[in-house]
């Protein structure tokens, strides 16, 4: 009963951070008719604004917001691309900050392209250990061993998370240093909803490392297939 107790406990607090960024964008998608533009008018007014000629902004795939460095491509979802919503326009914000990085090649922007990486490295061994726990178990028949295998997907996975922190500074950036500024300053966003945008913002900081721990949900769902 302790073990199930403590597993729900550790799955809540990881999961949580995935929950709660989910749970801000949706509270903030309502349409509001005050707004200058949608998300995608205002990526393509501040791709002009900040001379970003060799960024395209394109429509990708429902929660796929995201810049992509190597294609130079601002990608906003169908929903943020084409809403009047306060996350419309935060996330449009959020990634052409991104691409404001990479165009200036500040030194925070080499952070996601140095250690996302290793960090997906890391996550597909230990799901690589995981899935090879029941070999292990029939060819070395050693109850040892196949707590070496677990422990040590775990601590691969656990890393793989963790260095997703290592990217924080750059998300932080992206949200805080170049998207707030330019929403709050260039008269962007009315003033009654820049408090809400400070929370979509945070959101969007957080969503690749809110992922990552949740993620880690997957370990316990191994566990349990193992026990039966």
């Amino acid at each position: 009963m302790l073990y199930i107790v403590l597993t729900m406990v550790l799955a809540f607090a990881i999961y949580f951070p995935s929950l709660w960024v989910s749970h801000v964008m949706r509270k903030h998608h309502k349409r509001f008719d005050d707004m200058p533009g949608t998300g995608g008018e205002l990526a393509e007014h501040l791709r002009s604004r900040f001379q970003l000629d060799d960024v395209v902004v394109e429509r990708t795939e429902e929660g796929r917001d995201h810049y992509d460095p190597s294609a130079k491509a601002v990608r906003l979802s169908p929903s943020n691309f084409n809403g009047k919503s306060i996350t419309a326009i935060a996330v449009a914000a959020h990634e052409i900050g991104h691409a404001i990085q990479f165009h200036r090649n500040e030194t925070v922007s080499q952070l996601r392209s140095r250690y996302m990486p290793k960090a997906m490295l890391m996550k597909k061994l230990g799901i690589g250990l995981m899935a090879l726990l029941p070999v292990v178990a029939v060819v070395l028949k050693v109850p040892a061993a196949m707590f070496v295998v677990i422990g040590l997907s775990l601590t691969l996975q656990l890393l793989g998370a963790l260095a997703y922190l290592i990217v924080l500074p750059e998300e932080w950036d992206a949200s805080f240093n170049k998207a707030l500024p330019i929403l709050v300053e260039g008269d962007y966003l009315p003033p009654q909803h820049q408090a809400a945008a400070r929370s979509v913002l945070k959101a969007a900081a957080y969503t690749y490392f809110a992922g990552a721990l949740a993620d880690i949900v997957n370990i316990g769902r191994w566990l349990l297939v193992l026990r039966r």
